[in-house]
């Protein structure tokens, strides 16, 4: 048994020191060295230029719209004139159809800093008024966390619910019900 014991510990013990094997050159080449004094000036690392990612926006505040000379959040030829989100039943998703207009609504709010918007959520009539309520703060919550995902203020963007309490049409039909599903906002001014 003795022998059995010891043939055992010298198995584990050649496995042991055959697995350690000294570095090479070609382990060494991803070790960082860090020896205080560089054999050579360290240079920044070349940056290639790009073109600035395009939003479609100017990176210009946005004062009045350069074709009618009018303040571009009534301009109609102006996206920040656009100011209603709209939603699947039961959902406070945001469609990617919407994203253009956030982001210059974002935009916007980012280069004004003393605009404030408030963004009223609202559902159709099906459901309890309760949940509506809820629902409606949802859908608010998710499009002020959209714009200060995009650049607005936290403190610029207010969010509040009007569940069912304000339709845009009364008639029991899903066309009707789907213009009641969405979330509006609205600038300091006209709340």
């Amino acid at each position: 048994m003795k022998k059995f014991s010891a043939i055992i510990v010298m198995g584990i013990s050649a496995f042991v020191f055959g697995c350690s094997s000294q570095p090479t050159s070609d382990d060494k080449a991803g070790v960082e060295d860090r020896n205080l004094t560089p054999s050579k000036p360290i240079s920044p690392p070349a940056t290639q230029s790009r073109p600035a990612p395009s939003d479609g926006l100017s990176s210009k505040p946005i004062a009045s719209s350069p074709s009618t000379g009018q303040n571009p959040l009534k301009d109609p030829n102006n996206i920040l004139s656009k100011r209603s989100i709209f939603y699947d039943y039961d959902s406070d998703a945001i469609k990617d159809e919407y994203r253009p207009m956030l982001q210059a609504h974002a935009k916007y709010l980012s280069s004004n800093r003393s605009a404030r918007m408030l963004i009223q959520g609202n559902t159709d009539e099906r459901g309890s008024r309760e949940y509506n309520i809820a629902l409606g703060q949802r859908r608010a919550e998710a499009v002020k966390r959209m714009l200060v995902l995009l650049g607005a203020q936290d403190s610029q963007v207010e969010s509040a619910s009007l569940g069912e309490e304000k339709p845009r049409c009364e008639e029991k039909t899903d066309a009707c019900y789907s213009q009641n599903r969405r979330s509006d906002l609205l600038y300091g001014g006209e709340y």
